[in-house]
């Protein structure tokens, strides 16, 4: 096990945050935390000597561009990276590979990719629980591979799954609107990534900048927020086939 390891993830729902610190945990004995999900979120520059993991979630098989517009804030510096792209049970298609090409633009060395489970952020059926008790021994055994190779001083890229150009996303045509419940407390517009719900109306969301993340919905204590019902009807019967299989973590070294 390493001394030390830096996580920096984007994690509107906790999913990703929550299998990015179980996978670091294993990893180093020391773990420190960047958000990228807050707009202030610090540039910050690492070293040859450092370890980083980045974790994402994929939308669409890619990565949120905010996510990748922010994670354009660090310079690896030589700095080993960890690469890890959380999806909710359906298919993370290009989102790896565009991690590891972005880090590795960025100057860090990618020394191990990994694609984890974790509770789809809007068909809740979909991977429920997870990363669960199952996985906390995968990703267990995970850790200490990666902390082997580390100590071991190996250098080669890890070969990933995904294509170059990478798939098209434009992101959802819908956003999660507010219901009668809403209290006007401010709560969703506080936490929004985006900065898409007007404080002074958090009962509104500006559909030019929202990225249907769904961290307004989480974390809105009146239940007020949603997606319309009528799309969360369709996004059901469309991620249906994908409830019938119980997906693994991926290790790629």
């Amino acid at each position: 096990m390493l001394d030390r390891i830096t996580v920096l993830h984007f994690s509107p729902t906790g999913g990703t945050r929550r299998a990015a610190l179980l996978l670091a945990g294993q990893i180093a004995s020391q773990v420190e935390e960047i958000d990228l999900t807050l707009p202030q979120s610090p540039e910050k520059s690492f070293a040859a000597q450092d370890v980083v993991l980045v974790a994402g979630p994929v939308y669409g098989g890619r990565l949120p561009a905010l996510m990748v517009e922010r994670l354009r804030r660090y310079t690896g510096g030589g700095a080993h990276a960890v690469s890890a792209v959380v999806y909710g049970g359906r298919a993370y298609e290009d989102a790896l590979v565009e991690l590891d090409d972005l880090l590795e633009a960025q100057g860090f060395r990618v020394a191990a990719a990994t694609a984890l489970l974790a509770e789809h952020s809007i068909a809740h059926t979909l991977a429920v629980g997870r990363p669960d008790a199952q996985d906390e021994v995968q990703l267990a055994g995970f850790g200490a591979r990666i902390a082997e190779k580390l100590d071991r001083g190996e250098e080669n890229a890890p070969q990933v799954p995904g294509n170059r150009p990478y798939r098209e996303w434009a992101g959802m045509p819908v956003v999660p609107v507010a219901s009668d419940a809403c209290v006007g407390c401010g709560e969703c517009a506080k936490v929004c990534p985006a900065q898409a719900i007007p404080p002074e109306h958090p009962s509104q969301t500006d559909k030019t900048r929202c990225i249907t993340c769904m961290r307004c919905v989480a974390v809105c204590p009146a239940k007020a927020r949603a997606l319309p019902a009528q799309v969360q009807d369709m996004l059901a019967q469309k991620l249906a086939p994908f409830m019938q299989k119980r997906p693994e973590n991926e290790l790629y070294l």
